[in-house]
């Protein structure tokens, strides 16, 4: 029987029910039976979740979220074609793990770099471990790598038992099925889908796509003409551009001067830059596609693999909230070593909570922290947050377990008076939370929307309002509550600390020469991060920009770290777009890039230009750094 998305609607957070769609598209195990959704809330096509064509396009580089007029076309030419065709991939699906229904769904992309067969020696290298995430009860993706020189217990090699080596050497000695027993048994996440990608396709992919904007965070060149040890050529300058396919390739794969963790943001940062390219991207270039990925990626799974589900993902990834994708990291102080890294299990264990669980409050709260500001109360606490739960699927002691699990994280809960606590049919699918007509009882709901799986939020309907016992908020436990809620975010909200900064004369004297010589006030900064100064082989920079002109400056700690400064009037720019904060401060207008709690880049709004302040790859510079370097900005005088 075919399973598609129409099976059921994902969590709504509007006040109107509109549920939001779910991601994925399920395979549903033995022993699990689910009833299908009332009438009316079943999706359509152009409401279904919105997710694997993106992943499979992160996955080095698919197509368009746009695609619900191509289904047959998708159906006949692409599904069929990222189907595993390999040995290797064929016998690695047959360990993936069953997608549920409305649950979140987790992919293992695979990168390497020569065509897999049943040789183990002969699969190549993997150059990249990533795992993607989509969530339906928090509309999030998220996105967790792997250092290929992490020292790790290597699993799924056939005769041979575990043992400890990199991480890239399960693919390179025993193929996909260990990279992915390996990966599954480091973080505990269960994997649904593998997707393997060639890199000998990758820059055929990122050229269908016309490139890819990204930010180079300073300048980078080997030619291999000096005659010492040979590395892989690269020839970029510092600044915002857009990357052709062989020099995506060449800054994603680049670490000859740093270490595997910055090769991993810039592989982080590249994904950021395909999604925001794909918005862009128009279903009509797809056929030209089609042959290059179908040639280069493949599709590992249990079950079906229909268009419905290559557009159900696609939509999912299409139709994100800003600020709602998420880059998981094992924090950079964790490691040791160099060529060869080694992290305690506990730190893997943090990165991987915020993988399942990211926090999307987390750029409010950091804003909150780094402005020394209140911040914004999301309602009542728990503890002032009075909840009724009714059973709403018909298993006896539902609504029993959801309240001892309720009143363990502090809520206040209210009980039925007659002992009965049933709702009125046991025929919801969905989990319903019902709350009174104010706006707390609106915002209590939404906070317990979280726990639970794919949940919609209503006004409390006069069929549940007598059996509501006067609680703030009444939760009816639908059929795919199975005695499970989530575990809240970890906060990691940094704490408050002074800005490292210190006074700075030499960026108005490399930019004075500049003044006349581009359309816009160009604004130099008067303090630097504390210990950094102008890089020494490309300190400023005067370029074109999509028929603009550009000036990018570039900061170094002379430890490897480099931060920016980019001034342009282009302010269509692609990095631009969906900023987690926008506020004023002291009548200037400030735009917010967080990744998790780090401030990556803030870009301050100037009546002819704008100003991005761009953090290092690995975001070293606090919030308030970035923040007391964007209000130092002055204008350089034109004369």
């Amino acid at each position: 029987m075919k399973t598609t998305l129409k099976r059921g609607i994902g969590r709504g957070a509007t006040v109107n029910g509109n549920g939001r769609a779910v991601f994925p598209p399920a395979v549903e195990p033995p022993m699990r039976r689910y009833r299908q959704p009332p009438k009316g809330q079943r999706g359509v096509l152009a409401t279904f979740g919105k997710a694997l064509m993106w992943v499979l396009v992160v996955a080095l580089m698919l197509s368009s979220g746009a695609l619900g007029g191509l289904y047959l076309y998708v159906e006949e030419d692409i599904a069929g074609g990222l189907e595993a065709k390999s040995f290797d991939v064929k016998v690695a699906q047959k360990k993936l793990d069953a997608v549920i229904p409305g649950e979140p769904t987790t992919a293992l992309i695979l990168g390497y770099d020569k065509r897999a067969t049943k040789e183990a020696a002969q699969t190549g290298h993997s150059d990249t471990l990533m795992l993607l995430r989509a969530d339906p009860e928090s509309d999030t993706v998220s996105l967790l790598s792997f250092p290929r020189d992490l020292l790790v217990e290597i699993h799924g090699c056939r005769n041979r038992g575990p043992w400890v080596s990199r991480i890239n050497n399960a693919y390179g000695e025993c193929g996909s099925r260990a990279a992915l027993e390996t990966v599954r048994n480091l973080t505990g996440v269960p994997i649904h889908y593998l997707i393997t990608v060639n890199f000998r396709g990758f820059t055929k992919i990122v050229a269908n796509l016309g490139g890819v904007w990204m930010d180079v965070d300073r300048r980078y060149f080997n030619d291999n003409t000096s005659g010492f040890e040979r590395y892989a050529a690269i020839d970029l300058k510092p600044g915002y551009q857009k990357l052709s396919g062989q020099k995506a390739l060449d800054f994603v794969r680049y670490r000859h001067t740093d270490s595997d963790l910055y090769r991993l943001a810039r592989q982080q940062l590249f994904v950021k830059a395909v999604k925001q390219r794909l918005e862009h991207f128009s279903a009509l270039d797809l056929p030209r596609m089609v042959k290059v990925v179908t040639t280069n990626v493949e599709v590992g799974h249990i079950g079906e693999f229909s268009a419905d589900t290559i557009l159900g993902y696609a939509l999912f990834a299409y139709g994100l909230p800003s600020g709602h994708f998420f880059q998981a990291r094992i924090d950079v102080g964790c490691f040791q070593g160099y060529a060869e890294l080694t992290v305690a299990e506990s730190c893997v264990q943090d990165a991987v909570r915020d993988f399942v669980r990211p926090d999307v409050d987390a750029p409010e709260k950091a804003t909150a922290v780094a402005l020394n500001r209140k911040p914004a109360t999301k309602g009542p606490a728990p503890r002032n947050t009075t909840v009724m739960v009714l059973n709403g699927n018909g298993r006896p002691g539902a609504a029993a377990t959801a309240n001892q699990q309720l009143d363990s994280l502090g809520y206040k809960m209210v009980y039925a008076a007659t002992g009965d606590a049933n709702a009125p049919s046991f025929q919801y699918y969905d989990t319903q939370i019902y709350y009174e007509g104010t706006p707390d009882a609106l915002a209590a709901a939404r906070r317990l929307a979280k726990l639970f799986p794919t949940t919609r939020v209503e006004p409390l309907p006069p069929e549940i309002a007598p059996l509501s016992n006067g609680a703030l908020v009444t939760v009816v436990v639908g059929q795919t509550y199975h005695g499970q809620i989530a575990s809240a975010p970890a906060d990691r909200t940094p704490t408050r600390q002074p800005p490292r900064v210190s006074r700075d004369g030499t960026s108005a004297g490399v930019l004075r020469p500049l003044v006349r010589r581009v359309p816009f006030t160009l604004y130099a900064p008067t303090v630097l991060a504390t210990g950094t100064r102008l890089e020494t082989l490309m300190p400023v920079r005067l370029y074109r920009l999509e028929g603009h002109k550009a000036v990018r400056l570039t900061y170094s700690n002379g430890a490897g770290d480099f931060y920016g400064i980019q001034q342009t009037d282009w302010n269509d720019a692609p990095a631009l777009a969906d900023p987690n904060e926008t506020t004023t401060i002291k009548g200037r207008t400030y735009r917010l890039y967080y990744s998790g709690p780090h401030l990556h880049m803030v870009v301050v709004e100037f009546p002819d230009t704008n100003v991005w302040v761009i953090n290092t790859l690995l975001d070293k510079l606090s919030n308030e750094t970035m923040l007391s370097i964007a209000r130092s900005l002055r204008p350089m005088p034109r004369r």
